[in-house]
């Protein structure tokens, strides 16, 4: 069993998918053509923003909706650790400083409260740089970060705001979806997403028009007109086959959420007892599993048991970024104590999850986690 299956997702929609592929192979228009323009328009109307703007992938998006807000070299920007690489350097590939603050143990997304605390420390500093300009929250696995609290910090010391996520295609808090709290928001389409291309796929979505023309002239050189760069750019254009893909397949992702939902009760039922951290979603917010994560203090012992008995899981994310080989030792932290962090990531374990898997699959997995159990305590 696989953890995740995009060639499922494919098969389940592939007559569609290969009809949108014919048609672009026959529209003899590859670049930046009528599938980006009407996907870009389908999926703004989705997430309810005014502007969405296609590109190659969820970390130029983070890049480009740094640099449409004149983010750069001095300025830092706020985050955390425990995310995908992407975010990080997304920050340094504008010039700015990544600032790593600790997360929610509930929810594994940014912490409030150690975000404003960072904010303030480094607001009072007023000789030192970097200065604070953005945040970036990441609504890791599908569970939106709280952004009535973020939004606020954000109002009081001017901040932007651009959210991450590639993990929360229809996500909402109270309603309201991820990708519409922030000024910007970006979100990427790899495969095993809520909302997966066949490749790689990107998105900045904004409410605000300046920062969504700015986009769109940063994706394709600062283009106005052709070969005429109006400001430094950089190539990173959604594809049309990529565009007509996720065109198939928008229409089904309220549904594909709703089975991940499914899923996820059935492992909250069947394991309720045992010895895991099972997912919490807060009140009010709608979480769209991208991944089901659980934690024991026991993970390696039962991801090795779940792999011996076929059952495919993965970690996501074995180390904080702030201790990776890369960044070890040059990142900034707000207080250098990411403790929530670094607990969590040896204890979490993601189990499968995908829209394609039956119930049995998933009561499958309960039953060899139940066995697990029972084996440890003899």
């Amino acid at each position: 069993m696989l953890p995740s299956d995009p060639k499922a997702n494919y098969l389940a929609h592939k007559e569609e998918i290969d009809q949108a592929i014919h048609r672009v192979l026959d529209s003899g228009r590859y670049i930046l053509g009528q599938e980006v323009a009407r996907f870009e328009e389908e999926f703004a109307a989705y997430i309810g923003a005014r502007h969405a703007v296609g590109v190659a992938n969820g970390t130029d998006a983070l890049e480009i909706a740094l640099r449409a807000c004149g983010i750069g070299a001095g300025d830092a920007v706020i985050t955390v650790s425990h995310t995908a690489v992407a975010t990080v350097a997304a920050i340094e590939l504008a010039g700015a400083t990544p600032v790593l603050v600790d997360i929610d143990p509930e929810t594994f997304t940014i912490d409030p409260n150690r975000l404003e605390k960072a904010v303030q420390k480094l607001t009072c500093e007023r000789s030192a740089k970097p200065k604070p300009r953005a945040i970036i929250p990441v609504h890791l696995y599908g569970h939106p970060a709280d952004m009535p609290a973020i939004m606020d910090i954000a109002e009081r010391f001017e901040l932007h705001v651009i959210e991450d996520c590639a993990q929360s295609h229809g996500a909402a808090i109270l309603g309201r979806k991820t990708g519409t709290w922030g000024h910007l928001a970006t979100f990427s389409f790899y495969p095993t997403k809520n909302l997966g291309a066949l490749g790689d796929g990107g998105m900045v979505v904004t409410d605000h028009a300046v920062f969504a023309e700015r986009v769109r002239l940063l994706r394709e050189y600062g283009w106005r007109e052709r070969y005429v760069s109006d400001l430094p750019g950089m190539n990173t254009r959604l594809d049309e086959l990529q565009a007509a893909i996720l065109r198939v397949k928008l229409p089904y992702l309220d549904a594909e959420n709703a089975r991940r939902g499914e899923l996820a009760s059935i492992y909250d039922a069947l394991l309720s007892s045992r010895s895991l951290v099972l997912p919490r979603p807060h009140e009010g917010v709608n979480h769209v599993y991208h991944q089901y994560v659980v934690r024991s203090k026991h993970r390696d012992d039962l991801q090795l048991f779940l792999k011996n008995n076929s059952v495919g899981t993965l970690i996501h994310y074995p180390v904080p970024i702030h201790l990776q080989p890369a960044y070890m030792g040059r990142l900034i932290t707000s207080t250098n104590e990411l403790q929530s962090t670094e607990q969590i990531c040896g204890e979490i374990l993601s189990l499968p999850m995908h829209p394609q898997m039956t119930n049995e699959q998933a009561q499958r997995v309960c039953e060899l986690v139940r066995h697990w159990h029972h084996k440890r305590a003899d």
